[in-house]
């Protein structure tokens, strides 16, 4: 099995609690270099997705009885969008918990499978009732998304109009409820009540999630100027010192005579130009892999055969 490389200050011991707990049920040796893979997938999951799923996928074969490493792993596939891959990890943390937390993902990975309908269904069942309010935010989000994707923009707005989004209290969840009822409200053409609200989503957006300043800034005809840019263009100072004297010299090279620097800068586009992509492979999974073994022990799941069933309907409707 290939391994990716970890760095040394990475000592498996910075997981939370509850998946340190988790682990214990392997050997300590085993359950270090889990707990290790996991920690490079928390670092790299919100900046190098491709990454984080690569680490995902090496501690899914150490350990694809646990179900912290099957959420983990599905939580990488969700942010690289191989959202059957997702959904397959988190039934199966689910089966492994019974806990209903992942429900919103769950639909929300039917979204990008083209099944809104699904979604929406699950936005129905009785698992949302039992969420806490954060994960009953987050599947409102979701079953408005739904509605949006299947062009019910109005019943999109609808679905957004809440306790919750009326509050006055900033939540985790606030700025991202604000800004869906913003894009939604402007998709609606209703720019006016738009305006308000991405305004006040930017009030309740202190870690920048969104891009709300950005889009309220569009609203009101803000420009901005890429400062970087004009640098570029300045042919006095330091830089237009520099330019004139590489002028200078290029000029003493004697006319059709091929220089050292010529050379080399032939040879840098040469190796420059790019090979040509390989084909995604995204939805394939390793053979022989703990993960197949564990979800081929799971066949007589009638939960799973459920599931089965229900793709199949998703997918002739």
């Amino acid at each position: 099995m290939k391994r990716l490389p970890i760095p040394e200050d990475v000592t498996g011991e910075e997981i939370d609690k509850d998946v340190r707990q988790e682990l214990q049920s392997l050997p300590k040796t085993l359950a270090e270099d889990v707990a290790r893979n996991l920690v490079m997938v928390a670092r790299l999951i919100d900046e190098d997705q491709e990454q984080a799923y690569g680490y995902s996928r090496v501690a899914l074969r150490l350990a694809s009885r646990v179900a912290a490493v099957r959420e983990a792993a599905g939580f990488a596939a969700y942010a690289t969008q191989r959202y059957s891959e997702a959904l397959a990890e988190f039934r199966a943390a689910r089966r492994m918990t019974g806990s209903v937390e992942l429900w919103p993902v769950m639909a929300d990975c039917e979204r990008g499978l083209g099944r809104p309908e699904r979604a929406l269904a699950m936005a129905g069942e009785a698992e949302v009732q039992k969420l806490d309010k954060a994960g009953q935010v987050e599947m409102r989000l979701v079953a408005a998304g739904a509605r949006r994707d299947m062009g019910q923009v109005d019943a999109a707005i609808v679905t957004l109009q809440s306790p919750e989004l009326a509050s006055n209290a900033v939540q985790p969840w606030t700025a991202r409820l604000r800004y869906a009822y913003a894009d939604a409200l402007l998709a609606a053409d209703r720019e006016t009540e738009a305006r308000e609200w991405f305004a006040k989503a930017v009030e309740a957006d202190k870690d920048g999630s969104t891009d709300a300043s950005d889009r309220l800034a569009e609203l009101d005809g803000v420009e901005f100027v890429d400062a970087l840019g004009d640098d570029e263009h300045d042919t006095t100072g330091e830089g237009g010192v520099a330019a004139e004297d590489a002028e200078a010299t290029d000029g003493e090279a004697a006319d059709g005579e091929v220089t050292d620097g010529e050379e080399a800068g032939d040879r840098d586009e040469a190796d420059a130009r790019p090979a040509a992509a390989d084909g995604e492979t995204s939805e394939d999974t390793p053979e022989g892999s703990e993960a197949d073994e564990a979800d081929r022990g799971d066949e007589a799941d009638p939960a799973d055969l459920d599931d089965r069933r229900d793709e199949g309907d998703g997918d002739k409707a």
